[in-house]
């Protein structure tokens, strides 16, 4: 949520005093433009800029100060050591540390350092007690792994002066060519350059100078513009800068690549729009600063509540990106040159390459460069580095019932029994911050929420949840133990003079936890546990909002970038990374809320950074009841899983304002396919839980939350697959069809993990069919009477009246769900399987299913099931895919009932029909047994089908069934 709308009478003398004040941001009907800084207001974003325009005018006159100190250089156990020297004059050179460091996974990592800072030899301005150093602790909340240096890469013998070349990589296939003067970096694979650093010249590291004050009464002449070196002012808030300028830049190229896609969050397309200007493009920089941007805007390369800054280029057959390791405020300039083709070239056509520029306020430069060369490659090996996507708890990923705010326990109870009445699956319903006494965290208001125990009884009896919402901002005031402690222990967040900062936020005046601090952790996940967040059972989780960190009365709604945090660093250096902080504290907090009791935490968060996944789903913040803004959830969804924090969503219908019964059917229909599948609404809005939709609206929300349901076990496995291995949860097309050029920028369609399973919501008013681009040539069937669509390279139009959600599976896949309807997912736990096996071309079908106990950490001691369903030469089989652990045996005899009730075989050959039975050979069983099949034969462009009822084989068996 975001703005202030307090919802009773005793905020109105707060309210009243905080318009007065002038601190609060009122709502509107659009974004506050005002509120934000562009470029041209960023001191540092502006001097980079203007530093590349005076890069790019001079051109071939143009000679960078950055060399590399070639007697500097060293390279021992995978790693090159050396000096780059930046000329200030003939005599005065800056000396900054660099080092390239070559991983075992085949990635590349490029830092750079200052010396001076590094050594503390600086001295800081206002005797700010603040650190000295570029910021280098980030990868403490963003890196886990993948950091071992390679033992095979090796120093090529010099072959030309002032280029040392470093084979690596898989076979040392990959080569980093490293130049001297100027400084510059390649990396090639298979003999072709990639990615190229500083190949315009663009690196500019700011270097610790001492501000000379001109002598009283003096005009001082300097050729640079120094207004924003050392202080800076914005909305009525001075920065005072006490380091000075420290900004770094660096440009990165990928020569051949055209599509560039990555660095969430942005309300934009997937595939990254130029932001120099011209037809179609932007005029500002893509901007990572985590913010509250309320109403936010689409089309916008404006910042968003969260942040990965990680770049993906791809082109035919090609995937690279880049990880700029920096968690202050960040901005990316695109750029895409488009080279004529030498007409004496035959055949060769125009070469578009993607430049990019990025440029941080503070800390390191920090560069991972991967190689590829697949999509796949790269999501692992950024995963290895940042950590893959949890695992979450099985309910997690159903559907999830939520709006500020439902106002009493019993209206709780009240929702919850109407779903049941209108028989519409739910798993979690949410208190957003009404339910507190006066807004004070880790309470419940005693006059609406009076016994929370029985409330959260009445959803155990369905296995349902309940999240609450915890925000970092805790209330500052006497008699409340939490702000007492979290000041008399000294665990809150400074201002620049090492006082406790105090801001305001929903409770009015507050202070906001350190969770940069181990002290403030462990305080934090004590607050937690059964005994001290008292009304709380072992069903309630928690929604960590407004933790970029939100700031009503601060710059740009959050805190001021010199305030002071844990060991002195200054909040621009950490600034992105915040919120990541105060999830790890919460996901720790939820581990150990009692002995003994070990579970999965559920967690959202709200701001992010690269490393979230680990702990968090997150979500796209206050969208609106738009019809633009429901087709830009898909992007915006898409992306995040491509920069590896895959459990996304968005709010379903809209945060603001009242959709139409038409755009909610529709937003349900769509959010079914975002992993993170949740509807939220703003106080303001009318109720719209999807039993007070009118018909036939009710039933056809209910229908696909249903699909939803039923295709729990696909969703599930896709979730593991992507906690082993990084891949996205739901794909855009260029991540299934890498070859495909056409379907590169598409970005309104997706494919469900591995199982074949292609959307294309409906996203537009009025529709009633949708344009479906197929790029194989496979045969593709509607999921639900099986019209078949062929035809590579060519949209297909789809019906798509408002019952129907477009859904085609794509031949060879075996699909794997559960058709019976429940309340919710926890109740379909000992229900059968439906397989559903849609062949290709060849006949063939392969498919996965994984499946362990959806709440605790037994699976990584073996208790779960993992199948491969493969169908050939008429016959369908089920192998072991798992590793046997002191649990697995245990876990497979508790399974041992849940069996496969049907077969489904869509197309299945003509000679079929006059079968009425099928062979099934199960391991262990005394002997093959038999089970019905039934043909069914359609026209009109719809697949025959088979169905095979009861083979009666359990679902972690070994088994064989023959047609």
């Amino acid at each position: 949520m975001a703005g202030f709308r307090p919802s009773s009478t005793r905020w109105t003398l707060l309210l009243s005093l905080v318009i007065v004040l002038g601190c609060l941001i009122i709502p509107g009907f659009a974004v506050k433009h005002e509120s934000f800084k562009t470029c041209s207001q960023s001191g540092f974003c502006k001097r980079n800029r203007a530093f590349a325009d005076d890069v790019t005018a001079k051109g071939s006159t143009w000679s960078s100060p950055y060399e590399l100190e070639s007697s500097s250089i060293q390279f021992k156990d995978g790693q090159l050591h050396g000096t780059v020297l930046k000329s200030l004059s003939a005599d005065e050179k800056v000396r900054l540390p660099l080092v390239v460091s070559f991983l075992e996974s085949g990635v590349a990592r490029v830092t750079v350092d200052e010396e001076k800072r590094l050594k503390g030899e600086i001295e800081l301005r206002h005797n700010s007690p603040a650190r000295k150093e570029r910021y280098n602790e980030v990868e403490k909340w963003a890196l886990v792994g993948g950091l071992d240096l390679s033992k095979t890469a090796t120093l090529e013998p010099e072959t030309e002066a002032g280029v040392t070349r470093v084979l690596y990589g898989p076979d040392n296939k990959f080569e980093a060519i490293i130049h001297h003067n100027p400084f510059k970096a390649e990396f090639k694979r298979d003999g072709q350059t990639h990615v190229q650093l500083n190949h315009q010249g663009y690196l500019n590291l700011e270097h610790w100078r001492p501000k000379v004050e001109a002598p009283e009464g003096s005009e001082q002449e300097t050729s640079e513009d120094e207004s924003t070196w050392w202080e800076e002012s914005f909305g009525g808030n001075t920065d005072s800068k006490p380091r000075g300028p420290e900004s770094v830049g660096l440009d990165i190229t990928f020569p051949g690549y055209s599509h560039v896609f990555g660095i969430p969050e942005h309300a934009d397309s997937m595939s990254l729009k130029q932001t120099r200007g011209g037809d179609g493009n932007h005029n500002e920089p893509y901007r990572m600063y985590n913010s509250d941007v309320f109403e936010y805007e689409l089309n916008s390369p404006m910042t968003l509540y969260g942040s990965i800054p990680f770049m993906q280029a791809h082109r035919k057959d090609s995937t690279v990106g880049v990880f700029w390791l920096n968690a202050a405020e960040t901005w990316v300039d695109i750029v895409k040159a488009t080279s004529s083709p030498n007409p004496l070239s035959l055949g060769v056509g125009a070469k578009t390459d993607t430049q990019s520029h990025w440029f941080s306020e503070s800390g390191q430069i920090d560069v991972f460069v991967f190689l590829g060369p697949t999509p796949q490659d790269i999501s692992k090996t950024y995963g290895e580095l940042t950590g893959f996507t949890q695992l979450p708890q099985h309910f997690a990923i159903a559907y999830h019932q939520c709006r500020w705010n439902y106002i009493t326990d019993e209206d709780v109870k009240e929702v919850d029994r109407n779903f049941d009445k209108y028989q519409i699956p739910y798993d979690i319903i949410w208190l957003d911050l009404e339910y507190t006494d006066d807004r004070k965290y880790f309470t419940w208001d005693p006059l609406t929420f009076p016994d929370p125990i029985s409330m959260e009884k009445q959803l155990d009896e369905s296995e349902r949840k309940l999240v609450v919402l915890i925000d970092p901002h805790i209330k500052n005031k006497d008699g409340y133990t939490i702000s007492e402690e979290l000041k008399s222990k000294n665990l809150a967040t400074r201002n620049k003079d090492g006082e406790i900062y105090d801001g305001w936020c929903w409770p009015g005046s507050s202070n906001w936890i350190d969770t940069f601090n181990p002290a403030a952790i462990k305080w934090w996940m004590s607050l937690f546990k059964y005994d001290k967040f008292k009304g709380t059972l072992s069903n309630v989780f928690i929604w960590n909002d407004m933790n970029e960190p939100s700031v009503f009365n601060g710059p740009e709604t959050t805190m001021p970038k010199d305030n002071l945090h844990h060991e002195n660093w200054e909040h621009r250096d950490i600034h992105n990374v915040h919120g990541v902080t105060l999830v790890n504290a919460t996901y720790n907090a939820l581990l150990e809320r009692k002995k003994g009791e070990v579970r999965r935490p559920f967690v959202l968060t709200r701001s992010y950074y690269a490393g979230a996944q680990r702990m968090s789903a997150m979500w796209t913040g206050d969208n609106q009841a738009t019809w633009d803004h429901l087709a830009a959830s898909l992007p915006m969804v898409l992306n995040n899983g491509i920069a590896g924090f895959p459990f996304a969503g968005a709010d379903v219908g809209g945060f603001f304002q009242n959709p139409s019964k038409e755009l909610l059917t529709r937003w349900y229909q769509t959010g079914i396919w975002y992993p993170f599948f949740r509807a939220h609404a703003h106080i303001d809005t009318r109720r719209r839980e999807p039993y007070l939709i009118a018909e036939p609206f009710r039933s056809i929300i209910a229908q696909a939350i249903r699909l939803r349901y039923q295709l729990l076990p696909a969703w599930y496995t896709a979730f593991h697959e992507a906690s082993v291995n990084g891949m996205p949860i739901v794909r855009p097309q260029y991540y299934v069809h890498p070859t495909d050029e056409a379907g590169f920028a598409i970005d309104d369609q997706l494919y469900l993990g591995n199982t074949g399973l292609l959307a294309k919501p409906v996203v537009a008013e009025d529709a009633t069919s949708v344009d479906i681009y197929l790029a194989d040539d496979e045969k593709y069937y509607d999921y639900f009477d099986y019209t078949v669509y062929q035809g590579a390279g060519k949209r297909h139009t789809v019906p798509a009246p408002m019952e129907r959600v477009p859904l085609l599976m794509q031949g060879g896949h075996v699909i794997p769900r559960k058709d019976r309807p429940r309340r919710s997912s926890g109740l379909m736990r000992w229900d059968p399987y439906t397989l559903v096996i849609v062949l290709n071309k060849d006949g063939h079908a392969d498919g996965t299913l994984y499946v362990d106990d959806g709440e605790t950490f037994d699976y990584e001691r073996g208790a779960y099931i993992h199948r491969r369903f493969a169908f050939r030469n008429s016959a369908l089989s089920s192998e072991d895919l798992g590793a046997k652990g002191p649990k697995t045996n245990e876990y497979l005899k508790k399974m041992a009932g849940v069996r496969v009730e049907r077969v489904i075989v869509v197309d299945p050959p003509k000679d079929w029909q006059d079968k009425t039975s099928v062979t099934v050979i199960e391991e262990n069983a005394k002997a093959a047994t038999t089970a019905s099949i039934e043909y069914h034969s359609q026209q009109d462009g719809k697949a025959s089908y088979a169905v095979v009822k009861n083979p009666n084989v359990a679902i972690g068996n070994s088994w064989r069934i023959e047609f």
